[in-house]
């Protein structure tokens, strides 16, 4: 659903068209003297499923949190459902921020609470609904990732890929219009990486739920992908469908998908 334009955070530049979710424009980002975004440029339509791919200490993670605004560019602009959110601060900020998922590495569960609790925590800190309407949500939350016999469980219990999905179920409780995942299936084995995925695809199909993940894995990437963007040295280098990434004639891209498959293999 569209912001109101009245409260429409734009600068002095012109929005995207409707249909774009999320937007990057030349996006540069320094830490001290070592610059890790130089440039960044991207498009990730509504509905759609998007793809970070590159090797460790690219700029990947880095990119993802501009986009939830948990960091803000040096230069450039960061669009995210109509407006600039590089320079929403405060209440606007928040409310922004609640239509946005973020699923992180390890699932980021509170290992003393069972899953009820954690799922709860979300609703008790962010929503004003009642204990009935906040159990309801819990329920179908589980539900949406098949795991609702796991309520009264501790994190500790659960497999790893149970853990990630629980992560998840607890990211959608605030029904977001964009998740951004950081590595949702590192760690996990092919049966399990095929099922979070699949969920991925799921969401995005049942629920029109935008998404940028962050991902290693190829099989995931297989499964997820609407538009690939490979970064290297913070600057994206290829994009297209993951078969058009794939096959550009460049030594990193080659070097990067042959790695990666004959890990695969092993």
């Amino acid at each position: 659903m569209p912001d109101d334009p009245q409260e429409r955070v734009t600068g002095n530049a012109s929005p995207p068209p409707d249909h774009v979710a999320i937007e990057m424009r030349n996006v540069h980002k320094a830490f001290g003297t070592k610059e890790v975004l130089k440039g960044i440029s991207l498009s990730v339509d509504r509905g759609m499923s998007g793809v970070v791919l590159g090797g460790s200490g690219t700029g990947k993670s880095v990119l993802t949190k501009h986009v939830v605004g948990l960091l803000k560019p040096d230069r450039g602009e960061v669009w995210v459902l109509g407006d600039r959110i590089d320079l929403m601060t405060g209440d606007a900020l928040d409310r922004k921020r609640i239509r946005l998922g973020y699923l992180f590495q390890g699932g980021a569960l509170f290992d003393s609470m069972t899953v009820y609790e954690n799922m709860r925590f979300f609703l008790d800190r962010h929503t004003k609904l009642s204990k009935g309407e906040k159990d309801d949500l819990v329920e179908e939350s589980l539900e949406d990732v098949n795991l609702p016999q796991t309520k009264h469980q501790y994190p500790a219990e659960l497999s790893g890929g149970q853990r990630k999905r629980i992560g998840l179920a607890r990211t959608l409780i605030l029904r977001p219009d964009i998740i951004l995942y950081d590595e949702p299936t590192t760690g996990l084995d092919p049966v399990s990486v095929r099922v979070v995925s699949e969920l991925i695809v799921k969401l995005r199909d049942e629920r029109g739920i935008t998404s940028i993940a962050i991902t290693h894995d190829l099989l995931a990437a297989e499964i997820i992908t609407d538009r690939a963007f490979f970064i290297y040295d913070g600057r994206i280098i290829a994009s297209g469908s993951l078969d058009e990434v794939r096959t550009t004639a460049h030594p990193v891209l080659e070097e990067f998908f042959e790695g990666t498959e004959a890990y695969g293999r092993a």
